[in-house]
């Protein structure tokens, strides 16, 4: 449950809306039943804390007071077949939001699709999730946790927030940012070919490119990471010199072994 709502238009970004509380379960959860009851799209659910926050595969995702967490909600995105590609769009769109409003250049680097890490540490996470509404509408949310002030500990992948890498960024400014960067790239993301920029803008940002990783998904895969093709979905170089395209996974460096469960973040 909730303990306060407001709504207020956010300009400078026409049509945009902002609903913000002080704790839900989760924002994603929120914005789906915003779509459901008639929403037309465009909303933005903020909250100080989440109850039940969650990340990719129904990882929790920990939520305290203080961190960001904002769900966007799209009803009908356009162009509905690439759809796909909203993950990396809004992972540049934060990425760019972040060194707006640290004051930083290039800080952050992403790792395959939308995961943002500072010095090899998880910075923020992303989760798109879609439902097909009862009157045949997609409602589309992209969910957006930002670690301002505090981190989980004993993770999946190790994690790191603003405040300890030195930056006194509140939630609220990285909000504001985002907000207006998200509308940009979306606007972008939208023209015919826009999706080759967002591409380009996300390759600049490569955490791992040029670099032996393995994916965990419905199997294990090593190789090296060579491109994004033009949907945006890794391109591995095997030892055997073919490409291979995957589809999902989590990305690991070489060796790298983590620790914790599937239930952190």
């Amino acid at each position: 449950m909730n303990d306060q709502k407001t709504e207020n238009p956010a300009p400078p970004a026409p049509g945009l809306r902002i609903e913000r509380h002080s704790s839900v379960s989760s924002t994603n959860t929120l914005a789906f039943a915003r779509a459901r009851a008639g929403d037309r799209g465009g909303l933005w659910i903020r909250a100080d804390e989440q109850t039940a926050g969650r990340g990719r595969l129904g990882r929790n995702w920990t939520s305290p007071v203080g961190n960001m967490f904002a769900s966007f909600l799209l009803v009908d995105p356009q162009p509905r077949e690439r759809i796909a590609e909203l993950p990396l769009v809004a992972a540049v769109a934060l990425a760019d939001a972040i060194d707006k409003a640290a004051g930083t250049f290039g800080l952050a680097r992403l790792k395959w699709p939308n995961d943002l890490l500072v010095e090899g540490a998880k910075l923020s996470g992303i989760l798109l999730e879609a439902e097909t509404l009862p009157d045949g509408r997609l409602a589309v949310v992209l969910g957006i946790g930002v670690n301002c002030v505090s981190h989980p500990q004993g993770g999946l992948y190790p994690c790191v927030d603003l405040r300890a890498l030195g930056y006194r960024v509140s939630a609220d400014q990285v909000f504001d940012c985002l907000r207006r960067e998200m509308s940009e790239r979306l606007e972008q993301w939208a023209q015919p070919d826009g999706f080759e920029a967002v591409r380009k803008a996300w390759l600049n940002r490569a955490a791992h490119l040029g670099k032996r990783i393995t994916v965990k998904g419905t199997r294990e895969v090593t190789g090296t990471f060579v491109d994004l093709d033009n949907r945006g979905y890794l391109v591995l170089e095997l030892e055997t010199g073919v490409r291979e395209t995957i589809y999902a996974g989590d990305v690991f460096l070489l060796g790298f072994e983590h620790k914790g469960s599937p239930g952190t973040p």
